[in-house]
């Protein structure tokens, strides 16, 4: 049944290894946790245990990391900030798959999520059926994290309305949810916690009020330093993402990956990696997550419409979508780096351009 599924919740995906990681457990689990802090660690940052080797999940500063496990630890709620693509959702998922073994518990944030999606709702038919009872009331992923002591996550916070947010205030300080219908109040069982995410190209949204961001301990993910540790991080992500697709192509190689990370990041920087020269930005982030997805959209046209390995126009064709996001602006920006840095840089890099230059009329 697996097999059929899209995209598998961490905790299943790499269910081996928080086996083995279990098992080979010697130091104290908290309660409500299935491992310890430090293996917690090594699952995401990557190990072995035993004869059991443990990929890294996320690759970046192991600190970071340590400040968050501890985090949950306590009774802080922690808060990851960071650009697009700098992990924050797939950090958050992989920390409660290991803690938890359930990382589904997941509020959505958009302008569109209610007050009652992070604390309950009513099955209204049988509402007006039977009057307010258990049976009748939609828990949402807060409460049922509270009730079992388990940990909820929040995506894109600051995307939510400012009542929505103000919901989440009294939960992470007093522990607990009232339902007035019922007369009850739900107090937390220990190992209860929220981890949340915000974009920091979205603070504009609905930016966090001080009295809520008070009840995180806050962790910001940075960009990829260098360009190495882009490619590490893309190729790792590619090929774990097309083992679940079938794309029919090769993995892309490093020089692929190389020449995508290299146009991204000086799109993004605003300069040419060696600093000799100033190049047009443009509209989009281009953050690694939208690095890798082209590299995925690349192999599926090679595979399905290729030899299954990636080319030149299968690679123009997937940056001249994730490059120009404003027809206007964008394809300005988009034909003078073509012409100003990707012609000068020789016949590695003229394949490439002559591809993209068909395409950009």
């Amino acid at each position: 049944m697996s097999e059929e599924l899209l995209r598998l919740p961490a905790e299943q995906l790499f269910q081996k290894e928080i086996d083995a990681l279990i098992a080979a457990e010697k130091n104290p689990v908290p309660t409500g946790w299935r491992m310890s802090p430090q293996s917690v660690k090594t699952y995401i940052c990557g190990g072995k245990v035993g004869k059991t080797e443990i990929t890294p999940k996320y690759i970046g500063h192991e600190r970071l990391v340590e400040i968050a496990i501890s985090t949950l630890v306590t009774d802080r709620a922690l808060l990851l900030i960071g650009e697009p693509g700098t992990a924050k959702s797939w950090l958050s998922e992989h920390l409660t798959a290991a803690i938890n073994g359930d990382s589904t518990k997941v509020i959505q944030g958009t302008a569109g999520t209610t007050e009652e999606q992070i604390k309950y709702s009513w099955n209204y038919a049988m509402l007006i059926a039977q009057g307010p009872s258990h049976e009748a009331m939609l828990k949402s992923p807060v409460f049922n994290a509270m009730e079992t002591g388990t940990i909820a996550r929040v995506e894109e916070i600051s995307r939510c309305a400012s009542e929505v947010q103000d919901a989440l205030i009294s939960i992470l300080s007093e522990k607990r949810i009232s339902v007035p219908e019922l007369a009850i109040e739900v107090a937390a069982k220990k190992g209860f916690s929220v981890i949340a995410t915000a974009n920091t190209r979205d603070k504009g949204v609905n930016e966090m009020s001080a009295a809520l961001k008070r009840r995180f301990n806050i962790v910001v993910l940075p960009a990829p330093a260098n360009l190495s540790s882009e490619m590490e991080i893309v190729r790792t992500r590619v090929t774990q993402l097309s083992q679940n697709l079938d794309l029919n192509a090769t993995q892309p190689t490093d020089n692929v990956i190389e020449k995508v990370c290299t146009i991204f990041r000086e799109l993004r920087c605003g300069e040419t990696l060696d600093r000799a020269q100033k190049v047009k930005g443009t509209s989009g982030v281009l953050s690694t997550a939208e690095a890798i997805s082209l590299l995925c959209n690349s192999m599926a046209l090679a595979g399905s419409f290729g030899n299954g390995t990636i080319t030149n126009e299968d690679l123009a064709a997937a940056l001249q979508g994730a490059v120009i996001k404003d027809e206007d602006k964008d394809k300005v920006a988009w034909k003078e780096y073509l012409e100003n840095v990707m012609k000068k840089r020789g016949s590695e890099w003229s394949g490439l351009y002559r591809a993209c230059k068909e395409l950009t009329v």
